[in-house]
């Protein structure tokens, strides 16, 4: 078998932003990793992360002036989303959540997620996680979440952007796609990948994307200024219909693992506009997620 490898570990030095957020400032895609020995990472996993809990999460939400936040399952936790559900419990409203889910699941079960505090279900498509799932199973349950206003999260490859642009525009529920479609900065604001993404959000309404994933698509590296000219314009087609994340603790990064306080200091570089950014930071998570604390 296989050995399966480990993840870097995030930066344990978290930097104080010099930017501050407004008040009720959402981390819009987040993971809680472990502890292993009490939520254990799925047998068939493609790799292991680092324990990263929600106590330290709390501990970097407080550095970054941070109250909201959107955990997202990672597939090393396989389809079991009692990380995420435990943590979304003691949140006072806080957190939601996106779960993962396969075809065995039962409606009195989706019904329970959604009680406890889960919004959408994720699916990857990006080919070091597993590639394209079965698409038979995906249409499955996307129809099966849309009675319950669910959406559906896509984590792509810049290529499949061109490949699945088709399924996308029929897509019945909301989905919204992370990392910025992860085009890498060095193939410009021109790239096919990235105009498809731009046509997709203009052209689509329902049709979100997260600007997270600076990290990913860097060709420079620290502080990552060269994603910010990606984010802008996608913030200037659909401002309403765009989230910010850090996606801590940044599960598979190669090569620079970010730290998370550089990550936030890209907001105001993002969008100047302080109403800007209330609208991407509190407005629009809200309104996808309708927090209660």
């Amino acid at each position: 078998m296989t050995d399966i490898p480990y993840c870097m570990p995030p930066d344990p030095n978290t930097k104080t932003p010099k930017y501050r957020p407004p008040a009720h400032a959402c981390d819009a895609h987040c993971h809680i990793f472990g502890p292993g020995d009490k939520y254990p990472y799925a047998p068939n996993r493609k790799y292991t992360p680092h324990d990263a809990p929600l106590e330290r999460f709390i501990e970097l939400q407080k550095t970054l002036g941070l109250e909201r936040a959107v955990l997202v399952n990672a597939s090393c936790h396989g389809t079991d989303n009692r990380v995420i559900l435990d943590a979304i419990a003691q949140s006072g409203g806080r957190y939601r959540g996106v779960a993962n889910v396969d075809r065995s699941i039962t409606d009195a079960e989706l019904e329970k997620l959604h009680e406890g505090g889960i919004r959408g279900i994720r699916f990857n498509f990006v080919a070091h996680l597993g590639g394209t799932p079965d698409l038979d199973v995906f249409h499955e349950l996307v129809n099966r979440i849309a009675p319950l206003g669910w959406h559906v999260v896509l984590h792509f490859d810049a290529k499949d952007l061109l490949e699945f642009e088709d399924l996308l525009r029929k897509l019945p529920v909301p989905f919204l796609i992370d990392h910025m479609g992860r085009v890498p900065v060095k193939d410009g604001l021109e790239q096919k990948p990235f105009k498809i993404l731009l046509n997709t959000l203009r052209s689509l309404e329902n049709c979100w994307v997260k600007i997270s994933g600076a990290e990913r698509i860097t060709a420079e590296g620290p502080p990552f200024h060269d994603a910010v000219p990606f984010a802008q314009a996608l913030l200037e087609v659909a401002p309403d219909r765009i989230l910010w994340g850090t996606d801590w603790p940044h599960p598979n990064i190669k090569r620079w693992m970010p730290n998370d306080g550089d990550l936030v200091d890209l907001i105001p570089l993002m969008m100047p506009d302080p109403e800007l950014q209330k609208r991407v930071l509190v407005d629009n998570p809200h309104r996808l997620y309708g927090f209660t604390g």
